[in-house]
């Protein structure tokens, strides 16, 4: 798998893409050569490309897992043809199977306000609390906020320079509680062992949280604040953007808060707008009402 590993050092290193997406594209195109087994990526040809979806829709994956999968085989055959010569790309074209369209969960003003309000003065208490209120305040994503530098913060201003998608860096905005919380939580980080780490969230060895971690210390957390369903971190950012439009009706605002390169993607969340006015609705109004 020569062509793989040069195809992710291009990744990573030509098109600065983040290391969790070049470990998703890697475990994608891994999957297409386990299912080619003896063929060779050179002798694929548009109809097993077919059997595969055919076997993964099967398996029960979603069309929109399987579109990510096509992408990645796609960007990648693109890469073998420039790169070594290959003149077949057997994913030309090929689509995935339509799945109904889902909504990204969101909590509601109540839980999410519950779930980040953990008490505690302990160093890891007022690190999860940071974390917490930065992910609901900010609208984050994992992995931008795992890689936040000390550099990037701007407590005065009240702001936040992330790194997204692409490596492309936005500023958004602090809440007051988020930074109250950052504020609590940098005297507790010098007491660690940091070294020259430059991470704002590290763990007790002083080096940067890794996403999993912080997954784990959110489903934690939410057990004890009897917040129920899986939550894990990108629902406090589905949760961030449904309140703020909630709040303001600004979906460019919330497009550029959010770092979504198209509008089509934030305006999901229109649909979860709308399904909180049809239930205010559904109480409030007189002809709306069930006899």
């Amino acid at each position: 798998m020569d062509h793989l590993a040069a195809y992710l050092d291009h990744l990573a290193h030509e098109r600065g893409l983040s290391p969790l997406t070049c470990e998703n594209y890697a475990r994608d195109i891994r999957g297409l050569v386990e299912m080619a087994g003896d063929t060779k990526l050179h002798q694929l040809q548009p109809s097993h490309i077919r059997r595969f979806v055919a076997t993964l829709h099967g398996r029960g994956i979603g069309g929109k897992s399987i579109a990510r999968m096509l992408s990645a085989w796609r960007s990648f055959f693109n890469d073998l043809a420039r790169r070594h010569g290959f003149d077949n790309n057997p994913c030309i074209g090929m689509r995935a199977p339509k799945t109904a369209k889902s909504l990204p969960q969101a909590l509601s003003v109540e839980q999410a306000v519950r779930l980040v309000e953990i008490t505690g003065d302990d160093p890891l208490t007022l690190r999860d609390r940071a974390i917490l209120e930065l992910f609901y305040s900010s609208g984050l994503r994992l992995a931008e906020l795992v890689t936040l530098t000390l550099a990037g913060l701007d407590l005065a201003e009240g702001t936040v320079t992330v790194t997204g998608k692409g490596s492309k860096t936005r500023i958004v905005p602090l809440g007051s509680q988020a930074t109250a919380a950052i504020k609590a939580w940098l005297p507790q980080r010098t007491l660690l062992k940091v070294d020259t780490e430059q991470a704002l969230f590290v763990g007790k060895n002083g080096k940067q949280l890794t996403p999993r971690a912080v997954q784990y210390r959110l489903k934690q957390w939410a057990i004890k604040q009897g917040i129920a369903g899986n939550v894990h971190p990108h629902i406090l950012r589905h949760s961030f953007a449904t309140h703020v439009l909630q709040s303001s009706g600004d979906l460019r605002a919330v497009q550029e808060m959010l770092g979504h390169a198209n509008i089509s993607t934030t305006q999901v969340y229109t649909h979860l707008d709308f399904q909180h006015l049809a239930k205010v609705y559904d109480k409030a109004h007189p002809r709306a009402r069930k006899k």
